[in-house]
């Protein structure tokens, strides 16, 4: 007996000419349905993601193979992906042998489908299936429990203005056809190996599982009967999945390994330039066509998992903001503007006239100035949206139309005026330095190796201006050559540019490096990571290549190479919060980490730490806006996190000089003093260094 098997058991020839057509019509309406994404997507304006194409390819294929972006955070919902994933495709790979086997090779009188190949075909084909069943069974158990992340709900609208109907019958169809198309390939195995019981298909362990099932239950009598109309029952499912793929949620098998292929690397920490002729029509985002073809395949590539809505400390706040709901109801107005994609969608109940402005009217201002462009969304999106760049791009729009808080108004026409936030005298920015016992070179006039960018936040703000002093002293002491730019410092733009005042953070760049060009340093480091962020990842595309350091990094390199020494071990018990622009920005988890294990200090870190960090709340311009009207403060949030370790910690470090402003203040405002002191790492240092 030959280990092989018929692909169309008992059919007669017409019903083999009906499946084909029936075959090419389903795959027509497929590449139609692709075809309409398509025209969509060339709507946009360029992105200039082709670049490096081979290597884009296989990086997103090493991430879907191994499903790691799913996986983070969530290794349940990694796992189940992860069985689904390998199991969809080794099936896919099998359905493509079994269709070049019977309607290509036979033709050419080679049989592939047989003898050995056959049996391990068969084996492998049945222990893929059964990871993919277990797969999405374990995503049904999941949906079943209702985990926060997966609610609809909305934060901005009350439930009588809108629907998600739609979303959640998208689901369960796309849930419950994978199921069935894999439960009735089984099942015809199984009724079709009970009809003749071929010994060597025992290598389908399952479909003789299943045969002996058949058996118990008296269909092998009748099993060839049963086994057509089984096999048209999966094959009307196959079909009209394939047919559901471009108009709903299972677009995403295709969609997300193109959005994975495309994804900058440097999406957040490099905002793009407004190109000259995006400029002619204003620097921000009016209409859906002013997106870019990336970002709106950034919207169809949302799969609804909620993990950007669950870690948004701005929605956590209790604002309007939730990522999650901003990118899909962008995706809903391009459909509706540009190019219809999917049928089951979410509705506006009251929606009666189309948007003027989709900044401010469609997505409301308040949506738009509740985000701390703390990168959380990005981060922890496992299918590479670039959620802030859309966002950062509609505040521009708002910018320009002056339709912004008036305090933050304010505090943008201070650093057009006087180069800083505080609407100080830039005479004034050195004024930290009166009493120091040494004085700090000015690098306009004397060479250093080092060059101090101090920020606004150090120079100016009363409570931050000790720590600058305790920076400098530490340094003097060590004997670090370095030097501060005096009243040649100006803002560094990284918020400004994050509000979208693209045009004054251009200004800003230009004054800096002006400064920069005409003093005498090496390097640079700076206290500030919002500073950090903008001097090393934007300033390049604006001709300035330098050398940037974070102190934290500086101080451990210089304790490494034996320049800083710790005399005092410091038996504390303390906690760390990792910024937003230094950890997950920038990756520089380790530095501050490693600089209190020297000396000596026992690390406890919060839940929500390095890439995972939970913003202050004070990024994107926040820290210049009203947020009073917060259920509570992001700050107050950690705070309470921190508590949660116990009585023995002491300490919540920081080395940002906006997080010891925001945190000191939310110690007080939680009523928390006398529990939790905010230090400075440079205060540990201090005390270490004796």
């Amino acid at each position: 007996m030959i280990e092989t098997r018929e692909i169309y058991r008992h059919f007669p020839f017409v019903l083999e000419i009906i499946f084909y057509i029936v075959a090419f019509a389903t795959i027509g309406f497929f590449i139609y349905g692709f075809y309409l994404k398509y025209k969509k997507y060339k709507r946009g304006r360029d992105a200039g993601r082709f670049d490096n194409l081979l290597t884009r390819f296989l990086k997103a294929a090493a991430i879907m193979a191994k499903n790691s972006t799913v996986f983070k955070r969530d290794k349940f919902a990694g796992f189940a992906h992860w069985l689904i994933f390998w199991g969809f495709v080794v099936l896919f790979i099998g359905t493509v042998i079994v269709a070049m086997d019977y309607d290509f090779l036979r033709h050419l009188n080679v049989q592939l489908l047989k003898g050995k190949f056959y049996l391990i075909f068969s084996f492998t084909l049945d222990i893929f299936g059964l990871f993919f069943l277990i797969g999405l069974v374990m995503m049904m158990a999941r949906r079943a429990s209702k985990p926060p992340q997966l609610d609809y709900t909305r934060n901005d609208l009350q439930a009588e203005h809108y629907s998600r109907k739609g979303y959640a019958i998208d689901d369960k169809i796309f849930l419950w056809l994978l199921f069935l198309i894999g439960a009735t390939g089984f099942f015809i195995e199984g009724i079709r190996i009970a009809a003749d019981r071929p010994p060597f298909e025992v290598w389908s362990p399952v479909g003789w599982a299943l045969a002996d099932v058949s058996d118990k239950l008296g269909l092998t009598s009748n099993a060839n009967n049963v086994h057509v109309y089984m096999w048209w029952v999966h094959a009307i499912l196959v079909m009209f999945f394939i047919a559901y793929i471009p108009y709903s949620k299972a677009m995403h098998m295709l969609i997300d390994y193109a959005n994975l292929m495309f994804k900058d690397e440097m999406a957040a920490k490099r905002l793009p330039r407004v190109s000259e002729e995006k400029m002619k029509d204003g620097m921000g985002y009016n209409a859906i066509v002013d997106f870019t073809w990336k970002e709106l395949l950034d919207f169809d590539a949302c799969t609804k998992c909620g993990r950007c809505h669950q870690v948004c400390p701005a929605r956590t706040a209790g604002t309007v903001l939730s990522p999650r709901d901003l990118i899909l109801d962008l995706r809903t107005h391009a459909d509706i503007t540009i190019g219809k994609s999917e049928w089951l969608t979410q509705s506006f109940l009251d929606q009666k006239k189309e948007p003027k402005n989709i900044a401010g009217d469609l997505i409301s201002k308040d949506v738009l100035w509740s985000c701390t462009t703390c990168m959380a969304c990005v981060e922890v999106c496992p299918v590479g949206i670039e959620h802030l760049t859309s966002i950062v791009n509609l505040r521009r729009s708002l910018v320009e139309r002056g339709n912004m808080e008036p305090m933050l108004q304010d505090t943008l026409s201070k650093i057009g005026e006087y180069g800083n936030s505080f609407g100080q005298s830039e005479k004034k920015r050195a004024d930290w330095t009166k009493g120091l016992e040494f004085k700090i070179k000015d690098v306009r006039k004397e060479e250093a190796e080092y060059l101090w960018f101090v920020g606004d936040y150090a120079s100016y703000d009363a409570r931050i201006n000790g720590l600058s002093k305790k920076v400098a002293a530490v340094l003097q002491k060590i004997g670090l050559d370095y030097g501060i730019l005096y009243d040649g410092e100006k803002n560094s733009g990284n918020d400004v540019r994050r509000v979208g005042e693209e045009g004054l953070y251009e200004m800003l760049v230009e004054d800096n490096m002006k400064t920069f060009g005409k003093s005498k340093f090496k390097k640079i480091f700076t206290t500030d990571p919002h500073s950090y962020n903008t001097i090393k990842n934007e300033y390049p595309d604006y001709g300035g290549n330098y050398e940037i350091e974070h102190y934290t990094g500086l101080l451990l390199r210089l304790f490494n190479e034996g320049k800083l020494k710790f005399t005092k071990k410091l038996a504390y018990k303390v906690t760390y919060h990792d910024p937003c622009y230094l950890g997950r920005y920038n990756g520089e988890v380790d530095a501050p980490r490693k600089l209190m294990k020297a000396m000596g200090i026992e690390l406890q870190d919060m839940p929500r730490c390095k890439e995972n960090s939970f913003c202050c709340g004070a990024g994107g311009g926040r820290i210049w806006m009203d947020d009073s009207k917060m259920k509570e403060r992001p700050s107050e949030n950690r705070i309470r996190e921190a508590l949660t370790l116990g009585p023995d910690v002491k300490y919540f470090i920081v080395a940002c000089p906006k997080d010891f402003a925001m945190f000191g203040d939310a110690v007080k405002t939680s009523g928390n003093e006398g529990k939790l002191e905010v230090k400075d790492i440079i205060q540990l240092v201090e005390e270490a260094i004796g």
